[in-house]
């Protein structure tokens, strides 16, 4: 599945993550950073979650208007390409999934997700589903918000900057998921505006 998009995706990666070559988990040299996302992102809250199976988890929160939206999202074990397309730029690939929580309303969520995304509509009728599947592509990590959207790896931060592609109908929507484990926040950014109704109609399943 990630071979048929590698072209345009290593393309696009390499324009909106600019310097984001050789990131690592070193920690040394992390500068406080504010949070600049801008308005084609939503900003929620992150917390350690339970691991399943070796997988990384976040328990994920989203306040607003007094609603409060629930789900946890995990993360698989990640694999370091060895394409040699990639001409040194680092990128992982894994499984990950997202899991409906009790007592969540996303009601708020969904809609502000409809703007970030350029979603059209929401969705009339939600099949609601446990976990929400996906594959992911890790572009880096210890990297910064730059000013002018993306990441980089210089100055240092504390984002994981990943892409996501969920399967809907037999067709693929992508959107950006970026965690920040040391503030404690996550973001769902816009991928292309074309993926903006299907992105929201696959989350509202466990959102």
């Amino acid at each position: 599945m990630i071979r048929q998009f590698w072209n345009c995706f290593l393309v696009v990666s390499l324009i909106s993550l600019g310097g984001c070559r050789g990131a690592r988990n070193d920690r040394s040299g992390v500068v406080a950073e504010a949070h600049n996302s801008g308005p084609e992102s939503v900003v929620f809250d992150i917390l350690p979650g339970q691991p399943r199976d070796g997988s990384q988890a976040w328990l994920a929160s989203y306040v607003s208007k007094g609603r409060t939206a629930r789900f946890k999202i995990e993360l698989g074990p990640a694999t370091a390409s060895t394409d040699n397309d990639t001409k040194g730029f680092s990128v992982k690939f894994g499984k990950g999934r997202l899991v409906a929580q009790p007592q969540s309303d996303a009601s708020v969520l969904l809609a502000d997700l409809k703007n970030a995304l350029a979603a059209k509509v929401l969705p009339s009728k939600i099949e609601r589903s446990v976990t929400l599947p996906f594959t992911f592509v890790n572009f880096g990590e210890m990297m910064s918000h730059s000013a002018g959207g993306g990441f980089n790896a210089n100055p240092r931060g504390s984002w994981t900057a990943m892409k996501i592609f969920l399967e809907t109908g037999g067709r693929e929507c992508e959107v950006f998921l970026n965690l920040s484990p040391e503030t404690k926040k996550g973001e769902f950014s816009i991928k292309d505006e074309e993926y903006g109704d299907l992105v929201v109609a696959q989350l509202a399943k466990v959102l």
